[in-house]
């Protein structure tokens, strides 16, 4: 097995987790087998407890890890479905070295973070070669940026990892920052000098310098780069800001950055398939049309919040020739000044997920402004039950309809836990976690759009539709189109005689590629593409293509 083990230094937010998997991305368009895996340093056991305000995204895997928004990225660039066993904290790491010695795990020896602690990091990578079909390569993402403290016990396994396997299996990226001080129309080098002094002390040398900088690297930089840093010249990369994401790889390829790693590891590999990426950049970038798409939400003043989500719009805008403007607007916003106010000029409506009662009623109003209007709409979790809410409200006239999570003393709970739904009080992992499957009614729009009988969604909820009610709904007007295979969970809504609106108690943002946008999205744009082209626009228009 090979080991690519990146690392960041300078600042945070430099984009590691892009780069590792825009490497990835190449090394598998050679005919590797790539894997991808992120070390977090912070205590929690996973971000699942943490604000989006402080993390941004949680993001959930099939088998129901709650991980980092990296993760998205690893998936959908290297368009693979990754596990828990991908996403490590430190959280994880002391918790099973202390679980093992309450065991008698360790025979009565002393606990230490050498060898103990570095073991178990140790272990969590290694394993991800011990698989009946074992990758080529490891990509290894560490947290946060070089001179933390939390970070020391995994750099330190890492070197330990250089040592046992040679530079012939394990290669270091060192993903750091140049800045350009604009006053001076000068790079400084001195912050990146700095940084892989302070990995050195540490025991590691790195073998690749990725370079951030807004402005291109003259040959003078890189040569004093790499004299100072103890790297090849043509091992300092220039990591340029670009307006998408998506050209990271393409920027790397003309690097030669795949080249330096296969030529390292002594692979005999083709060179890079990536006409397909470099199609999908071509159609996002020659795109003419656009549509404008508010995303109605609660956390809208941290985008990370809804990193997924904005990258589902992204795909679906390539694939419908258009691009896509989100209109980001709070739900406090709508209830205290009003829908109109903020939605009159967009083609269409999504309400996405969140917890808390704070900006519900502005939910609400969003949600009743795209059903009366006929402005193309889509709910996700959260976005659902604020559908099923505002439904019961106001066309079966329940005006105390409502959630238990925000009422408990509710009379009309349309929103409410199961039977079988309890907890002991933790609030980490015990919502109704991973892929679920759900059966499809045909004949719905949901058919229509997803084109099968059955599908496979993750969730990240505990609440759910209340089944009293779900007589009452369909004789007004609201298809459940959606259910679990035993018909006792509601999936997904729609209304009849209406554009497009329809809502999922799953997140479909979580399983959206670049070359394969999610239905629900695409079909989302394409209504509100039809809607803003001033197409004529039928109760249910042929979205699946």
């Amino acid at each position: 097995m090979k080991l690519i083990i990146v690392t960041g230094g300078v600042i945070s937010s430099l984009g590691k987790g892009i780069a590792a998997t825009s490497l990835g991305l190449l090394l598998k368009h050679r005919g590797l087998k790539v894997t991808i895996q992120k070390l977090d340093p912070y205590i929690n056991v996973d971000p699942g407890t943490m604000s989006p305000f402080q993390h941004g995204e949680v993001f959930v895997t099939d088998d129901g890890a709650e991980t980092d928004l990296d993760l998205g990225h690893y998936e959908r660039f290297l368009d693979t479905n990754l596990t828990r066993k991908h996403s490590v904290s430190t959280g994880q790491i002391y918790k099973a070295v202390i679980e093992r010695e309450r065991r008698g795990g360790y025979l009565g020896k002393t606990v230490q973070v050498i060898p103990h602690i570095t073991d178990e990091i140790k272990s969590r990578i290694l394993e991800l070669g011990e698989v009946d079909d074992p990758p080529d390569v490891v990509i290894a993402e560490i947290g946060g940026t070089t001179g933390d403290i939390e970070s020391q016990p995994f750099l330190e396994a890492m070197r330990q990892l250089r040592l046992e396997m040679g530079s012939e299996n394990c290669l270091f990226i060192h993903l750091t920052l140049v800045p350009y001080i604009r006053a001076a129309k000068e790079l400084k080098t001195k912050p990146t000098q700095h940084s892989v002094k302070t990995l050195r002390e540490i025991g590691i040398q790195p073998d690749v310098l990725l370079c951030r900088t807004e402005v291109p690297l003259n040959r003078d930089i890189r040569q004093k780069l790499a004299l100072f840093c103890n790297v090849r010249e043509e091992a300092v990369i220039e990591a340029r800001d670009v307006e998408s994401i998506y050209q990271v790889p393409i920027q790397f390829h003309k690097e030669r950055l795949d080249d330096i790693v296969v030529k390292q590891f002594a692979l005999d590999v083709p060179e890079p398939d990536i006409a397909e990426w470099q199609g999908l950049l071509k159609r996002m970038n020659e795109a003419e049309n656009e549509v404008a798409i508010a995303v109605c939400g609660k956390y809208v003043h941290l985008r990370d919040a809804y990193k997924s989500i904005i990258e589902a719009f992204t795909h679906a805008g390539i694939h419908n020739d258009v691009k896509v403007n989100i209109e980001w607007v709070d739900a406090e916003d709508i209830e205290n000044r009003g829908a109109d106010r903020y939605l009159k000029d967009v083609s269409g409506i999504l309400v996405p997920g969140g917890f808390g009662e704070r900006g519900i009623q502005g939910k609400l109003d969003a949600v009743r402004y795209a059903r009366e209007n006929g402005i193309p709409f889509l709910g996700i979790c959260l976005g659902l039950q604020s559908a099923v809410i505002e439904f019961a409200q106001n066309v079966c006239e329940i005006p105390d309809a409502a959630s238990s999570e925000f009422n408990v003393k509710c009379k009309n709970p349309v929103i409410d836990l199961m039977k079988d739904q309890t907890h002991d009080g933790d609030k980490g992992g015990t919502m109704r976690l991973g892929a679920y499957p759900c059966r499809i009614k045909p004949g719905t729009l949901a058919e229509n759009v997803y084109g099968c009988e059955k599908v496979d969604e993750r969730h990240r909820h505990r609440w759910e539709v209340n089944n009293k009610y779900r007589p009452l709904f369909e004789e007004r007007g609201l298809t459940i189109s959606g259910t679990s295979p035993d018909d006792r969970l509601v999936e997904i809504i729609e209304v009849a005689d209406h554009p497009y609106f329809i809502a999922v108690q799953f997140h479909p943002e979580l399983k959206s590629r670049p070359n394969r946008p999610h239905p629900l999205f695409k079909g989302l744009v394409k209504a509100a593409k039809m809607l803003s082209t001033g197409s004529a626009v039928e109760a249910r228009p042929a979205i699946n293509t």
